[in-house]
């Protein structure tokens, strides 16, 4: 039968599906409840699934004739962000969603009857808020055999609006710099007697605003956090640390970036006399465009939604880890579908929601580029 007739049949079982994983949001490395349910959902349909002593990721696969793989990936993680004033681990970024048309493919692949003659990979992945997920898989095997990859992210309206579709999604590479300060304390009516922190941080904030780089490609680099542990309000601080956000639309200026903080960093110690260790703690590179993925998935939107559905490209400036498999594996041919779906808020919004219909032509698309893939009709 034909899968994408069998998704037209359990819209319900879907929706309750994205409700279920909406409810059980759980925090980058912690997924072990909304693994357990994936696997038990793959592994009701027989299903064969592979899990990992030291991570919740899992993998399940649909046997093909050959050793070449097609796979689709999908992210477990919540955010962990304020909502309605309590702390807590919420689906803000649609990860929820991913793995919704994900399972529900391979559940209608599976029960479609279809033989492949490539495998189908079904990658659920933890920590793509971390930027480290992908790595961990990688390293894991996810990608052994792989030909093609996909993945779909939903996107805000004026990236994409409803009820159409990207074929790649060009995110900016993303990085985190986290570091500490270490000045002198002196006593506040003796100023000259120390190195304070917070004018150190100031002088770094300073002098990274003076940036200028002779690019076109969008970037900024940026302080976003700073604490000072200091209770007495007459000593000047010591230990100051501080998170330096970096972007770029693309790998190489990424680089002049962060080699520009190095410069600055060495030049603030001279200027002030203090200690300033740093480190990148987090980074995702930059999206690149795979024609032949591009292709495929254009088509999968078409057959799915129609021409006029299409959108040629999705921007965004924000960054995802699922770059990292055709980094590591520039042999896959990969490419990421920007899924409009009538989001209100946007992401990473507490109060972020989307049309649930954009859950059925999403997963439609997906099981459309791997039957493509296949080159099935």
């Amino acid at each position: 039968m034909n899968p994408n007739l069998l998704i037209d049949q359990h819209k319900e079982s879907i929706f309750s599906t994205y409700k279920d994983l909406h409810d059980l949001a759980e925090p980058s490395w912690k997924e072990k409840m909304t693994s357990a349910y994936i696997a038990k959902r793959l592994g009701n349909a027989g299903f064969v699934v592979q899990t990992f002593p030291h991570h919740y990721g899992l993998i399940a696969e649909i046997p093909g004739s050959s050793k070449e793989v097609v796979a689709i990936r999908a992210d477990l993680d919540a955010l962990v962000q304020e909502v309605d004033g309590e702390l807590k681990a919420h689906h803000s970024c649609g990860h929820d969603a991913h793995c919704t048309m994900v399972l529900h493919a391979a559940l209608a692949i599976a029960s479609s009857g279809i033989k492949p003659n490539r495998t189908i990979r079904f990658i659920f992945q933890p920590a793509e808020e971390t930027g480290k997920g992908a790595l961990q898989m990688i390293e894991d095997g996810a990608l052994e055999g792989v030909r093609y990859l996909f993945g779909i992210h939903v996107r805000p309206d004026f990236e994409v609006p409803y009820q159409k579709a990207a074929p790649v999604i060009m995110h900016g590479s993303a990085a985190t710099i986290k570091g500490t300060i270490k000045g002198q304390q002196a006593h506040a009516a003796r100023p000259q007697d120390g190195i304070n922190a917070i004018e150190v941080a100031a002088l770094l904030i300073t002098k990274m605003k003076r940036i200028e780089l002779n690019t076109e490609v969008s970037h900024s680099i940026k302080m976003t956090q700073l604490r000072v542990e200091n209770e007495a309000s007459n000593v000047i601080p010591e230990t100051a640390d501080f998170t330096i956000d970096l972007r770029s639309q693309t790998d190489e200026v990424m680089a002049e970036l962060e080699e520009q903080f190095n410069n600055i960093a060495h030049a603030v110690m001279v200027e002030s006399g203090a200690e300033i260790n740093y480190q990148i703690d987090f980074f995702v590179p930059a999206a690149t465009k795979d024609q032949e993925a591009i292709n495929i998935v254009k088509q999968a939107i078409v057959n799915t939604l129609s021409e006029n559905n299409l959108i040629s490209e999705c921007i965004s400036h924000g960054g995802e880890d699922f770059h990292f498999y055709a980094k590591q594996a520039p042999g896959i041919t990969a490419t990421m579908v920007g899924l409009g779906c009538g989001m209100k808020y946007g992401l990473h919004h507490p109060k972020m929601t989307f049309q649930n219909d954009a859950l059925i032509y999403g997963t439609k698309i997906l099981i459309h580029a791997i039957l493509i893939s296949m080159n099935e009709n």
